[in-house]
């Protein structure tokens, strides 16, 4: 038997292949929509991909079990389970051009002597698996049963939390899914319960994932240890754990319900989407004039100092896509200015969140009028606002804002300040800021798109506000 494990860091992804070497076969769960890592690995290996399937409808990254079963005529195997009733009687896929396999509880995908059972775990979504697999040629050449390994556990069990269950609610607006959610959620962990100390857990996503509320940035544990140290595991009241879990839950991504509706028909083939090609300064102006969404990837010190009016930044770092996820709305175009270098990159982290609308891409060396961000230090923000002349934007999650806040400054997530322009005075000048600039400058950004008002960022945000020593409640 072998297991390998594939981490994407800018979504905080797990993906897994399970494999028999005997038979040279092997099973991958919850692929990305990438899918070179996995044929190299398999490649490597010298194993043939003959089997795929996920663990639910996923919100969160484009799911890449279309693009395996196309590459390389495996198997599609989803849930039967939780289906648009809300009973556990039909499968809420509609991927009927890939003739999946449906499974119910219990059933049993085999990949050699390697035996892949479903295990129905509702709660963060109504059709969850998870899947626990058993090796059953090691037992057979010691003359003992066949035990359980490990469980890949999706967005089920996290190490040291569980899934969020009100995404069908935030994202899809189905009213009432959350605290149905939650039970369903205090019943799946009663399950896990009564399994064996000795499991190997393996979920779906590590720290940083908008999937859950307090993630562990280790990558794997034993259900012994969750059982101990997991706060979902030390409930034995279902009312109290469903207040419980509810409570705190980050903002939902602006993107994940076109991730819900992408995943459950199945994305387009990447070899069907159009190349991204370079295009001239005047092709971004008229683009802008239409509504288009210009993204800025260069690093923030350059985009501070000039830039084309109307662009949004967003670094080209890790988190790029989940930054670019709050802003794009579904089939708005897109266009990029970044080095040809990180096109590549960048063009892939958008296709990972469904943004399959670029439309093209412009060096930095761009000609014609720019425009500046004006920036300013905490001290100078200070007197401004003690001088009543200028409104503070808090920019960062409603959880950072519990924790430690300016006062009298006023909380917008920069996801949805585009959104909440009615709420701002165009009479002042705003400034805004974050934890430490990044945020902050994507905000800057959105409001100087927006136009008719004074937008400057605070250098260094909040952390910068409290080494000057001024005031935080």
């Amino acid at each position: 038997m072998l297991l390998k494990y594939f981490y994407d860091s800018a979504l905080a992804q797990a993906s897994y292949l399970l494999a028999c070497q005997a038979c040279g076969e092997a099973l991958i769960i919850d692929p990305m929509r990438d899918i070179a890592p996995y044929l190299a690995a398999a490649a490597r290996e010298g194993l043939r991909i003959a089997h795929v399937t996920e663990t639910h409808i996923h919100a969160d990254f484009v799911s890449g079990a279309r693009e395996l079963v196309a590459a390389t005529g495996a198997q599609l195997y989803l849930s039967a389970m939780g289906g648009a009733s809300g009973q556990n009687d039909a499968s809420p896929y509609d991927y009927a051009d890939a003739n999946p396999v449906l499974l119910n509880d219990g059933d049993v995908i085999s990949v050699g002597r390697v035996h892949v059972h479903a295990l129905h775990t509702p709660g963060h979504t109504p059709e969850h698996l998870c899947f626990l697999w058993m090796d059953t040629a090691a037992a057979d050449a010691v003359g003992k049963p066949s035990y359980p390994m490990g469980v890949i556990t999706g967005d089920c069990i996290f190490v040291g939390d569980v899934g969020r269950p009100d995404l069908l609610e935030t994202a899809m607006g189905v009213a009432g899914s959350s605290a149905a959610g939650a039970r369903d959620q205090f019943h799946s962990v009663q399950r896990f319960k009564a399994m064996p100390d000795y499991l190997q857990i393996l979920p779906g996503h590590g720290a940083g994932s908008a999937c859950g509320k307090a993630l562990g940035a280790v990558p794997s544990s034993t259900l012994g240890y969750e059982k101990l140290f997991n706060p979902a595991f030390q409930f034995e009241n279902e009312d109290f754990f469903t207040t419980w879990l509810l409570d705190g839950q980050p903002e939902t991504p602006r993107y994940f319900a076109r991730m819900k509706r992408v995943n459950r028909v199945g994305a387009p083939l990447l070899a069907t989407l159009p190349p991204v090609e370079r295009v001239e300064r005047f092709i971004l102006d008229e683009a802008l004039k239409g509504g288009a969404i210009v993204i800025d990837a260069r690093p923030a010190d350059e985009f501070v100092v000039a830039h084309l009016p109307g662009a949004i930044h967003i670094p080209p770092i890790d988190a790029f896509a989940g930054y670019a996820g709050w802003l794009i709305a579904d089939d708005q175009p897109v266009y990029l200015i970044a080095s040809s270098e990180d096109v590549p990159r960048l063009v892939k982290a958008l296709r990972a969140i469904g943004v399959d609308t670029i439309a093209g891409y412009a060096t930095p060396d761009l000609r014609g009028d720019l425009v500046p961000t004006e920036m300013i230090m905490p001290a100078d923000a200070a007197a401004r606002l003690n001088a009543a002349n200028a409104i503070l934007l808090d920019v960062r999650n409603a959880a950072e804002r519990r924790e430690t806040h300016i006062p009298g400054s006023l909380h917008i997530h920069y996801g949805r300040v585009a959104d909440q322009l009615n709420q701002l005075p165009t009479d002042a000048p705003i400034i805004v800021h974050c934890a430490s600039g990044t945020r902050s400058i994507i905000a800057a950004s959105i409001l100087q798109r927006a136009g008719g008002r004074r937008v400057l960022n605070m250098l260094g945000g909040i952390e910068a506000w409290a080494a000057a020593g001024l005031p935080t409640a």
